[in-house]
């Protein structure tokens, strides 16, 4: 599957699942807490939408098995070459990156982060966000430099605004893990398959699978529009008419 394709997958899994994570322990715990000392049993509508983008962010992060996928050439040569690295590490495209364990990992260690250094979550968050207008094609057709600053710019202005409204981030490891794993899903309905039980290097094909062709007509014309109808009648279903 293609980035933004993956990416809101990642945004309508966390839209459709959230209300049901934050009813696990320690998911909601936020800066509400320490205000009232009362856990909160749901997500802040600001939750709402900052889950969703780290999530669709997170869906793009086993490609990074993939030099020339999204990912890969979001942040120039810097991601070009921690791409290289991890698919050799991880043994090619859709080799250990695309498996139950990586997602399991990412997920505990984004949990880990956001508990032990706020800094190097806050980092996090920035980079998933941005990553995720990235893959939806936020920006100036042709014009990587401009779309740049305007990703750049719309990060950081939602980040403040997350800020601001005091959203806590104790789901981030959640929402990685969610992104990571319905990526996986994902690629498991096209033709290749995953090895989600990696290191077993079987590939996992859904037995009820449409056989989706990467780029095609399909998933462009057809499933993309399909995917934005979705986020935006889960957007008025959980928060309502703004």
């Amino acid at each position: 599957m293609m980035g933004h394709t993956h990416a809101m997958t990642g945004a309508i899994a966390w839209l459709g699942l959230a209300p049901t994570l934050a009813a696990l322990p320690m998911v909601t715990e936020s800066s509400r807490f320490i205000e009232t000392g009362i856990m909160a049993n749901a997500l802040s509508p600001a939750e709402f939408i900052a889950g969703a983008l780290v999530c669709a962010g997170a869906a793009m992060l086993p490609d990074l098995d993939h030099p020339s996928a999204t990912i890969a050439q979001t942040f120039g040569p810097v991601t070009w070459l921690l791409s290289k690295a991890v698919c050799w590490v991880s043994g090619g495209h859709r080799g250990a990156t695309h498996s139950l364990v990586f997602a399991v990992a990412l997920g505990l260690g984004a949990h880990w982060l956001a508990g032990a250094y706020p800094i190097g979550r806050d980092i996090l968050v920035v980079l998933l966000i941005g990553l995720a207008l990235r893959a939806i094609g936020i920006g100036i057709p042709g014009n990587k430099m401009g779309s740049a600053l305007i990703n750049v710019g719309l990060t950081a202005g939602l980040y403040a605004v997350f800020l601001s409204q005091g959203v806590g981030y104790a789901w981030l490891g959640m929402a990685v893990a969610l992104g990571c794993f319905i990526h996986v899903f994902g690629d498991c309905m096209t033709e290749r398959g995953c090895p989600v039980l990696w290191p077993m290097s079987v590939k996992f094909v859904l037995p009820w699978k449409i056989g989706i062709k990467t780029g095609k007509k399909f998933e462009q014309k057809i499933l993309a529009p399909v995917l934005s109808v979705a986020i935006i009648g889960l957007l008025f279903l959980r928060l309502g008419p703004v």
